[in-house]
């Protein structure tokens, strides 16, 4: 999976109140599309996620699946699948930027390999897709608290 999508947003906030919202998993089904549900298995000491479980409903593409977290600080968070049944393997992360004015720029990365072929460019735009709704629903949900 070394092939990764890459977008990027600016959230007006500090980094700090956006990563406050990327480690509410649980929350997530509140703001992201597709996503039923999110059940925090394991803590980091500092509360962050260590693992989670997912349950993604997305028209057709139907799946749980686990992740497993690795935080540094409020400049980034990254993830791997650890288990999942259509998905074979999700690497991920968030980058963080203080803008210096109020504002966060925030890169997402995404990999996913699925069970079922798909062709590289379709592929891409699919993690396109759900890089940039997340990203949305990241802003929305940050710039509303």
């Amino acid at each position: 999976m070394a092939e990764q999508t890459e977008s990027s947003i600016v959230i007006a906030a500090e980094p700090a109140a956006v990563m406050a919202v990327i480690a509410d998993l649980p929350a997530y089904p509140e703001w992201s599309d597709g996503m039923k549900s999110v059940e925090v298995l394991t803590e980091y000491e500092d509360g962050r996620p260590g693992d989670a479980r997912f349950v993604l409903e997305s028209g057709p593409i139907k799946d749980t699946y686990e992740l497993e977290y690795e935080w540094d600080g409020d400049l980034a968070v990254s993830w791997t699948l650890t288990k999942g049944s259509m998905l074979k393997g999700m690497d991920g992360s968030y980058r963080l930027s203080d803008g210096g004015d109020g504002t966060t720029t925030v890169v997402y990365r995404l990999a996913v390999d699925v069970a079922v072929p798909m062709i590289g460019l379709i592929k891409r735009r699919a993690e396109k897709a759900i890089i940039d709704t997340a990203l949305r629903g990241l802003k929305e949900r940050v710039e509303s608290q």
